[in-house]
């Protein structure tokens, strides 16, 4: 048989597997070697090759590798609390970005003596290099096979009929799995337990609540080392720890799901939403606003009332249904109605931080970062459909605007047709060809998602990297062939006919409430002095200075500074240190010198001591920095 690798052909007898490919590769191919790719399916190395294919040998460095390897990983978990816990029941225990987890059922939930035990006993386990061995069985002896775990037998009675029923076994334990995996546990070089928390069976909170536990797994100690190292910057960066310390937001527990935003955090995001609307006039868009309530008739044309149901708050008035709005769209449609358009009025931009409502399971809660209620930063533009590239291109650079002036670096996904769609093959070619001709046209890099778009229509992703190089999926521009449709939205064209018009959904944000979340964890609450609550703080060494404090607060309050005065009798070091803890970026200390002098020390959280400046250059310089959204 022949086999392309890394675009040469080489020969090998038919039946070899690609462990024995990477062999004679070389030794450090086949050391460093955990899955394979052919024709672009990921296998395990121990799988036969027969015929001729394209053939890459997968390491723990690429992202599929990386995945088979954490895979195995979860598998040896499993093995380790059985050998710990006995009587655990397994459920799952897939691969996910951030490492792999598996839940369990267990009477007494794990403790950290646990988790010590449990990775004590995986450790064991890698050490002795067990072959993971891929066996498969028919329907009945399957069941038999696991008959004392419930949830497995769950899963396989839930296989269709014609289903392959695949189990992978090392020493003496084995799991239901599809796989692939890893071809011997010894080449998981470094893991680690982070966490346990609950989780219900399958994602219902009709289930049973299981004891889910967290790990990670690399290809090398270095590589772990530096991702935990990176976990722990991350818990001082917790925007819920910091929201509470630097009295922003919170979430309690009288409305889970439901933030509460505190004086400053309402600066804050006043400040975010102000920034909105006026870089949303400079590119041409009117801001709406829509109900917050709406009623049955307007879901069921959206769809949402047959879809989305289930994740929608409803009530009744006046005999009538009616539901809190999920989503702003359908909302956006209705002002779009409201008259007659012609082809000379299009493109119609229109935005609007609408709040919407989503019933989130309570597992799945998350701070700011996945809530109940929620801002959303909509836009929506309807276009001819020979607006299309001009209008992505305008929307792309609008986004790029945005996140250039947070300094965040990011990636682009153009995510293509899928199966599920809706729509003529034109209206598909014409809308995805818009995206990706508008990416082209801007000299864009972006990576192509087969299949991955919406079932109305074609999608551009922007990945955000924040400042300890995590991703966050916040900005998304996409084309909709649906709602036009199920609305019988049109215009007039300019042969005097009635068309329909193509649209845009767009967020930039994403969601207000997850953005000012990110930004909390990327600034680590030291936010830039343009958005900071309290841009200066005035200190007094001793009560002779305080009316010059007060004479300067009022200079810098007037010209738009937002600052605060500190005029308690404690020493000046510990209202500095308790300045640096709020993130302040000004600190302004004034004492007998300086109330004489009409002058003040100013002490930069960035820079340290600048010295003695006069009112007048001080507040140039704070100014300045607020005007241009310096960072």
């Amino acid at each position: 048989m022949k086999l392309t690798i890394n675009g040469e052909v080489l020969e090998f007898e038919d039946g070899t597997n690609a462990l024995d490919v990477a062999d004679k590769l070389g030794k450090d191919v086949k050391k460093a070697a955990v899955a394979a790719k052919l024709d672009g399916e990921v296998v395990e190395l121990m799988q036969p090759i027969h015929g001729d294919h394209a053939l890459e040998i997968l390491t723990g460095e690429d992202p599929d590798g990386l995945r088979v390897l954490r895979h195995s990983a979860s598998h040896v978990l499993a093995q380790a609390v059985k050998a710990v816990k006995p009587e655990a029941k397994l459920a799952i225990g897939p691969a996910i970005d951030s490492g792999f987890y598996y839940d369990f059922d267990v009477d007494v939930p794990f403790t950290q003596d646990d988790l010590k035990a449990i990775e004590k006993e995986m450790s064991r386990i890698v050490k002795k290099n067990s072959r993971m061995e891929r066996f498969e069985l028919p329907r009945a002896e399957a069941l038999e096979l696991m008959k004392d775990e419930p949830y497995k037998l769950e899963l396989i009675n839930d296989l269709p009929e014609d289903a392959t029923i695949s189990f992978y076994k090392q020493e003496g334990f084995t799991d239901l799995c599809a796989g692939p995996h890893l071809p011997a546990l010894g080449k998981i070089k470094a893991f680690k337990l982070t966490s346990v928390a609950g989780a219900y069976w399958r994602g219902s909170e009709k289930n049973k609540m299981l004891q889910r536990i967290y790990g990670t797994a690399f290809a090398s100690k270095e590589e772990l080392d530096a991702y935990l190292k990176r976990m722990e910057e991350a818990k001082k960066r917790d925007h819920r720890k910091l929201g509470r310390e630097l009295d922003l937001f919170d979430i309690l527990d009288e409305g889970p799901g439901f933030p509460f935003f505190f004086p400053k955090g309402m600066i804050l995001r006043n400040q975010l939403e102000d920034y909105w609307r006026q870089i949303h006039r400079q590119h041409g868009y009117e801001e709406i606003k829509t109900p917050i309530m709406l009623n049955r008739g307007l879901w069921e044309r959206s769809g949402h009332w047959d879809h989305y149901r289930e994740n929608m708050y409803t009530t009744v008035i006046d005999e009538t249904d009616f539901a809190i709005k999920p989503m702003n769209c359908p909302g956006g449609m209705l002002v779009y109605k409201r008259r007659p358009w012609s082809y000379r009025d299009l493109p119609m931009r229109c935005g609007e931080l609408g709040l919407v409502h989503r019933h989130e399971m309570s597992g799945a809660l998350h701070g700011l970062m996945r809530v109940r209620c929620f801002t959303q930063d909509d836009a929506h533009i309807f276009m001819t459909p020979e607006q299309i590239r001009d209008e992505i291109k305008g929307v792309y650079r609008l986004i790029d605007e945005v996140y250039g002036v947070f300094g965040f670096p990011y990636h682009v996904e153009l995510s293509t047709r899928p199966e599920n769609s809706i729509g003529t093959d034109e209206m598909w070619e014409l809308a995805t060809d818009g995206l990706r001709g508008a990416l082209d046209d801007l000299g864009v890099k972006y990576i192509v998602n087969e299949g991955d778009g919406a079932f109305y229509g074609p999608k551009i992703d922007f990945h955000l990297e924040d400042s300890i190089g995590r991703t966050w999926q916040c900005g998304t521009i996409q084309l909709d062939m649906n709602l036009p449709e199920r609305f019988d939205l049109t215009y007039t064209g300019a042969d005097g006919e009635k068309h329909r018009p193509v649209m845009i959904h767009r967020v930039v944000f994403g969601s207000i409430e997850r953005f000012i979340g990110i930004l909390t964890e990327h600034f680590a609450g030291a936010f830039p002095l343009w958005l900071s609550p309290v841009q200066a703080k005035i200190m007094t060494i001793t009560d002779r200075a305080d009316d010059a404090a007060r004479a300067l607060q009022a200079r810098l309050e007037q010209a738009g500074i937002r600052t605060e005065i500190d005029l308690r009798n404690e020493k000046i070091g510990f209202k500095i240190r308790e300045a640096q803890m709020q993130k302040t970026p000004y600190m302004l200390v004034l004492g007998d010198k300086e109330a004489a002098e009409g002058t003040v020390a100013v002490r930069s959280r960035r820079d340290g001591d600048l010295g003695t400046m006069n009112p007048d250059d001080l507040m140039n310089r704070l100014l300045t920095e607020i005007a241009t959204k310096a960072r």
